[in-house]
């Protein structure tokens, strides 16, 4: 991935965290900062199929999942959706309508999509990367919360510095001579998300993880918390990370690592609060120890 991407270190390591997890992730950052180009990185050093959504105001739930036609022999017929993939880059999520949005939802959290009470599952695996543009930026709709609690992690991604930018022109200028080699395939990643559930999880760092939960629904800068799906993205998100780098047990700094990605998008802060979704979960950690 580093021959296409300049930096963006942990962001990397974030994003193979989320497939080996087996979820999904959203990429939060300003136009222009590679999300869409390191997802597309991603997916070109996998053998696997990779499919795109381009977000905007007129996308139709069946530009998602696909849709029934009658064939000329009168017999009806399924034009699967992109989202039957392995890979799917889902490009600005919140320039689309929260209505065609919604369709997504069955597909992240089950697998599967229904169309005329058939229930057809996804191929294997599948995991999806949103990216999506600060609300600052003109014409982008928030998520609904009961959409972006289907990802495991928000990743934000920030400008580069001074040297990455300089590192990326070079990448840019010799872009068409470098071949990103398929390293592993769709079998490698079923067996690494096999393996990342038989991590162990000890009961200190159990406990950890669900007192930094319940203290994101009790800070009084926020009006909701997060909900049980947190605790159960730092289990897979940490155990993916223990298994990535090695070790047979998750640590409660696995979970401080963790802890911005995994809580940011379910934190509904308080408006007359004066302090941002960061400032909260820092706190806490500080607090927690």
């Amino acid at each position: 991935m580093k021959k296409r991407v300049a930096g963006k270190v942990e962001t990397i390591e974030l994003m193979i965290i989320t497939m080996v997890a087996n979820g999904h992730a959203m990429l939060e950052g300003v136009p222009g900062v590679a999300k869409t180009t390191m997802t597309k990185s991603l997916a070109s050093t996998i053998q696997a199929d990779f499919k795109r959504i381009q977000g905007t105001p007129d996308l139709e739930p069946k530009d998602i999942v696909g849709y029934t036609y009658m064939d000329v022999d009168r017999s009806v017929k399924f034009n699967k959706g992109p989202v039957f993939t392995n890979i799917l880059l889902v490009d600005e999520m919140n320039r689309a309508p929260p209505k065609t949005m919604a369709a997504l939802l069955e597909s992240l959290e089950e697998r599967q999509v229904t169309i005329a009470g058939n229930a057809m599952p996804l191929p294997k695996p599948f995991t999806a990367f949103a990216t999506q543009n600060p609300l600052t930026i003109e014409g982008t709709e928030p998520i609904p919360k009961v959409l972006a609690d289907r990802f495991l992690m928000k990743i934000s991604v920030d400008y580069p510095s001074m040297e990455e930018e300089q590192l990326m022109l070079r990448i840019k200028e010799t872009e068409q001579n470098v071949e990103v080699k398929k390293v592993i395939g769709t079998g490698d990643v079923l067996a690494l998300q096999a393996q990342a559930t038989q991590v162990a999880m000890p009961d200190d760092v159990v406990q950890y993880i669900t007192k930094l939960v319940n203290a994101t629904r009790k800070d009084i800068h926020a009006t909701m918390g997060g909900s049980p799906r947190a605790d159960i993205s730092f289990m897979q998100c940490g155990k993916a990370k223990a298994l990535l780098e090695g070790r047979k047990e998750v640590s409660k700094e696995d979970i401080k690592f963790l802890a911005r990605p995994v809580l940011s998008h379910r934190i509904a802060v308080r408006a007359t609060g004066g302090i941002g979704v960061h400032g909260i979960i820092d706190g806490i950690l500080a607090t927690l120890g």
